[in-house]
């Protein structure tokens, strides 16, 4: 296989060790894509790591064809997603981590981004970029309009619920004082769970750039039951704000809000008043947006 060269390392930056686990079952349709989008970058200080959960279709021969590319890899039997993760994650040792499923896809150069914005800003522990999609051939089909910004409250509250996961990358000290492992207990939720015990000790910093893109296709686990997946979010949230100062408060209004938004007028009025009032009131911690000008990365609101 033939790899990109590596950029050219800009003056007095040294590249993080960014450590990637991608965790697969059966992934043989899209799998191939989402190695080559991480490998082909030719990221200098990358560490990969790839955990097949079992699959009795042709992912092993798909990773082995790789895997003189790749820190570590191996097979166990049917663990589920976030335990094959757990697995990854306990061999890696990058100072920044991240995963990809094994559908999904990083944008050309976006390591280069990631390890770039980390060494520019060592008080930064946890970025994501501009949320995007492809469809299920692999091409880049969506792109948030606006740059979205988060913050623990407004995010309890409901605020910009979704931050995407293939985008989103955190520095080893964020992981360690989270509790260094992903959730075992949810299908498709994990990485919700764990954005929630990143708030509890850092902001999250939004990149305005392209990271990481989800790919949309029917065997999807979060779009095969939305439903299922909200609720299991809303109850997750309701467990959070349980450690919460105010969070009797954010759960009054999260009762409210699921009470009338089914309701014209009502849900109309009060839809202005949490997004024109309450959100802002909430926001006060809200990061400023990093951005690429002349040359360097800038954090401005």
């Amino acid at each position: 296989m033939s790899l990109v060269k590596n950029m050219t390392l800009p003056e007095n930056v040294t590249w993080p060790r960014i450590s990637i686990v991608t965790a697969v079952y059966n992934g043989e349709e899209y799998l191939e894509a989402t190695i080559r989008s991480i490998l082909e970058q030719g990221y200098p200080n990358l560490e990969y790591i790839i955990i097949d959960d079992g699959s009795t279709d042709g992912t092993p021969d798909i990773i082995r064809k790789y895997e003189n590319h790749l820190t570590f890899w191996t097979s166990h039997s049917n663990r589920g997603l976030y335990r094959s993760l757990n697995v990854g994650f306990a061999r890696c040792s990058g100072e920044v981590m991240g995963w990809l499923n094994a559908s999904d896809m990083l944008h050309i150069n976006s390591l280069f981004v990631v390890g770039s914005v980390f060494a520019s800003f060592p008080y930064v522990h946890w970025i994501t970029g501009h949320p995007t999609a492809f469809n299920a051939d692999g091409m880049p089909v969506e792109i948030a309009s606006v740059m979205p910004r988060w913050s623990r409250y407004p995010f309890l509250a409901g605020d910009n619920r979704a931050i995407q996961q293939e985008s989103t990358f955190w520095r080893r000290g964020l992981w360690e004082i989270a509790g260094g492992a992903m959730e075992t207990a949810y299908r498709a939720e994990g990485d919700f769970e764990l954005w929630l015990r990143f708030f509890r000790h850092a902001k999250l910093y939004p990149v305005d750039t392209l990271i990481g893109g989800y790919r949309r296709h029917e065997n999807s686990l979060s779009s095969s039951n939305i439903q299922r997946y909200q609720r299991t979010c809303d109850a997750i949230v309701e467990k959070e704000l349980e450690r919460v100062r105010g969070g009797r408060l954010i759960k009054l209004h999260r009762l409210i809000t699921n009470s009338v938004q089914h309701l014209p007028i009502l849900g109309s009025i009060w839809y202005w008043i949490t997004v024109r009032i309450l959100y802002p009131l909430l926001s006060w911690e809200k990061p400023p947006i990093i951005k690429y000008k002349e040359g360097k990365w800038v954090a401005s609101v």
